[in-house]
């Protein structure tokens, strides 16, 4: 319930944002509807969809960190209560002094798998946090390969890419979802009134889904190569063995269902793979930890 009512409230605030941009803009500079009486108005059109996308995006990751807290339960570290805590916060502040960003909020969820994450609107108010299973089957140097990972992530801005892409991704996919559902309409249903007919409606719906799942590839091949840039400053932060060392520690997970929320499966350190090819690797947020492994092999850290 909770997932859901965070789901149903992040739209809700993409909507409400939506319609008071478009609102003001329309105002301001004149901008007509999306229909005309000579069909779709591709000027108007395009202004929506771009909004829509990237606030829809923008929205998400300005509220990034208060959801991440409130999906997977985390606890936000203020003040050390024992030697691991204290490890933890001493251990983050030092990699990111090495990296030149603010301490990022340090935090632990309770999850009997190893995991972490990182994320925040800005690379200077990030969060970091680690499950309690990750700090129970992990050695101190994979836990601090892990930590460093992460604050790759928060150094390389990743999260606010991501979330520029999928914006961008989401308006291209709105937008052409709509030309087709008017080609559609007033082809195949050969609806001549200026208003939109029941084929606009329904093609569009289910040009929005099958695209939106094509260029969901975009996204993910992105993902993907953010894991292996962030695999890199945990190498470099820590080293290279250590972050092979902690790959490998996380292989007994990948055999277990996945109990990370849905929305934070991206942000995450690892995820449940498949090996060999298939075509849903091009839809995975992470490449395969064989994969990050020969990775890290042929990287050297001194020539970075």
């Amino acid at each position: 319930m909770m997932r859901i009512g965070l789901f149903l409230l992040t739209n809700l605030a993409v909507i409400v944002v939506f319609s008071i941009v478009f609102g003001i803009l329309s105002r301001v500079f004149g901008i007509g509807g999306v229909h005309s009486a000579g069909g779709l108005n591709y000027t108007s059109l395009a202004i929506m969809c771009g909004l829509y996308g990237m606030i829809g995006s923008m929205v998400s990751l300005f509220i990034s960190k208060w959801m991440a807290k409130r999906s997977t339960g985390t606890v936000v570290i203020d003040t050390p209560k024992n030697a691991s805590e204290q490890w933890l916060m001493d251990t983050v502040a030092k990699q990111a002094r090495a990296v030149n960003i603010d301490m990022p909020e340090v935090g632990i969820f309770n999850n009997s798998q190893p995991n972490a994450f990182a994320t925040g609107w800005n690379k200077n108010k990030a969060l970091v946090a680690v499950s309690s299973g990750l700090l129970q089957n992990m050695t101190a140097d994979e836990v601090e390969a892990v930590l460093a990972h992460e604050i790759g992530h928060v150094a390389n801005g990743d999260m606010v890419t991501l979330a520029l892409i999928q914006g961008v991704v989401n308006a291209f996919v709105m937008f052409f979802a709509r030309i087709i559902g008017n080609f559609v309409d007033r082809t195949v249903f050969k609806n001549e009134s200026d208003a939109p007919g029941i084929g606009y409606f329904v093609t569009s719906i289910a040009m929005d889904i099958l695209l939106g799942f094509l260029a969901s590839a975009i996204v993910m091949w992105f993902s993907r190569l953010r894991e292996f840039r962030a695999d890199e400053m945990g190498a470099k932060l820590a080293s290279r063995e250590k972050m092979i060392s902690a790959l490998n520690a996380l292989r007994p997970a990948e055999q277990r269902p996945d109990q990370m929320p849905e929305n934070m499966k991206a942000f995450t350190i690892s995820t449940g793979q498949s090996t060999g090819f298939s075509i849903a690797n091009f839809f995975r947020s992470h490449p395969t930890l064989d994969d990050r492994i020969e990775a890290l092999r042929k990287y050297n850290p001194n020539q970075a």
